[in-house]
């Protein structure tokens, strides 16, 4: 039940008010003046407040003054001649007002909008603190000095609003350090939005990242809010860049431009105060000599480009991610005392982990599910497996276990059976997907796992 903290000095409205507000089943505290309300409010919970304007003791304006750092949503009731008194409470945080005389019918769609708000911004809260509760800040393991000269930049930049481009090969952990930026921010009480441009098909793209109109197209049944309104005030992280289409590149530098946009199908414009994080591992100078990427909007999202080193160029930050891996999946998968042995860790750092971080924790992730008791081996990660593009028919036999042979055998039969599907469905990814049973994301992942476009 919603606590309404009703302030009006005349007892006749006070009673009739009051009345008519539990009647729809708000529980009411009533106080006769600002005075007797700031008392109130202190030391009882209150969801909503409704207030006159003119009161003895205390007025509105002072109760609004004492009380708006507190957070709770203030509706103020004046008389026509007083109307400018009640916009200068909303200048201080009110949230409404309403001029007396007034139908309470309409005072009640007032308080039940103030409330549903009150909620929406509690949920949210909610579901913060429970993400904070459980992701934490972002975790950026190792010691080396790759590492550490990409922390440094991270932190140097984050304070800034600058756009960021992070670059690097697939696995790198470009999103962890997207977050890191966000969460060292003045914006870090604001949304973190991420997108995979590669995920979504192209003609959806633009629907999502700007929103539309009720009718702005066929099945367009009701109007929906894009990521960059969902980001306002916040971080954008477009991961994959580089894989924008080309019409789309020149709407987003307008809007990094202008700070502006229209949702589709609408006329009006909508002004956003975003923070633009993207990430990429693609080549910029090849994308731009090839026609495929513009060099104006490479320039906008690249003020501060940082290049997160891959994992063969930090093999010494390896024994840390991996300890920090296990702890992870002894808690995810309920297995206590994982360990790998220093020959094991030794062998782990001299692999090649052409997926780098990703990679690796698949690999800690499989031996943690298939490992007997608490030890993890080499052949319970597969880490000796020979990358799937790089098997030549002569390879099967030249010293490789059992295991070995099976892991690579499966794969090689994975890589061909998602080419064979591609080409049946004339290369469209969405629809292989389908057909493979796999999402999107997984598709393209495997993709470039398995080198394939090569063969398109």
């Amino acid at each position: 039940m919603d606590n309404i903290l009703l302030v009006e000095d005349k007892t006749s409205m006070r009673r009739m008010l009051s009345q008519t507000l539990r009647a729809e089943g708000y529980h009411v505290i009533e106080a006769k003046d600002g005075k007797e309300a700031l008392d109130i409010f202190r030391s009882n919970w209150v969801d909503l407040i409704l207030t006159d304007l003119q009161m003895p003791e205390m007025d509105g304006i002072d109760l609004l003054r004492e009380i708006k750092e507190e957070g709770a949503p203030v509706i103020i009731m004046t008389a026509y001649g007083t109307i400018e008194r009640a916009v200068e409470a909303m200048k201080l945080g009110a949230l409404d007002f309403i001029t007396k005389p007034f139908d309470t019918e309409h005072l009640l769609i007032i308080v039940k909008r103030a409330l549903d708000a009150r909620k929406v911004v509690r949920e949210n809260m909610a579901l913060k603190e429970t993400m904070s509760k459980k992701y934490g800040m972002p975790d950026i393991i190792g010691k080396s000095r790759a590492i550490q000269d990409v922390a440094s930049k991270v932190r140097k930049v984050a304070a800034t609003d600058s756009t960021i481009l992070l670059l690097g090969e697939s696995g790198t952990g470009k999103e962890l350090f997207a977050r890191t930026v966000h969460q060292l921010s003045d914006r870090v009480r604001s949304n973190f939005i991420a997108i995979n441009c590669a995920a979504i098909p192209s003609e959806l793209l633009e629907s999502e990242l700007f929103g539309y109109e009720k009718g702005a197209f066929t099945g367009a049944d009701r109007r929906k809010i894009g990521y960059f309104e969902l980001a306002h005030t916040g971080t954008l992280f477009l991961d994959e860049i580089g894989e924008l289409p080309l019409p789309l590149q020149g709407k987003l530098l307008r809007v990094i431009q202008e700070k502006s946009f229209q949702r589709l199908g609408g006329t009006k414009t909508i002004h956003m105060d975003v923070r633009i994080v993207s990430a990429s591992n693609s080549n910029f100078e090849d994308l731009i000599r090839q026609g495929l990427f513009r060099e104006d909007l490479f320039y906008r999202i690249s003020v501060v480009p940082i290049t997160i080193p891959p994992l063969r160029e930090r093999r010494d930050d390896i024994p840390l991610l991996v300890d920090h891996l296990l702890k992870k999946y002894e808690k995810e998968l309920n297995r206590k005392g994982l360990y790998i042995e220093e020959e094991t860790l030794a062998l782990m750092q001299n692999q090649a982990w052409k997926g780098n971080v990703r990679e690796l924790e698949n690999c800690i992730e499989r031996g943690a599910i298939l490992c007997t008791g608490n030890r993890i081996l080499a052949q319970d990660m597969g880490i000796s497996t020979i990358r799937p593009a790089e098997i030549l028919p002569g390879d099967l036999f030249s010293g490789q276990s059992l295991q070995d042979v099976s892991t690579q055998a499966a794969a090689r039969a994975e890589r061909e059976m998602i080419l064979s599907v591609l080409k049946q469905t004339d290369w469209n990814k969405t629809r292989a997907a389908e057909q493979l049973r796999v999402s999107y994301k997984t598709l393209l992942t495997k993709i470039k796992d398995y080198e394939l476009e090569k063969e398109r």
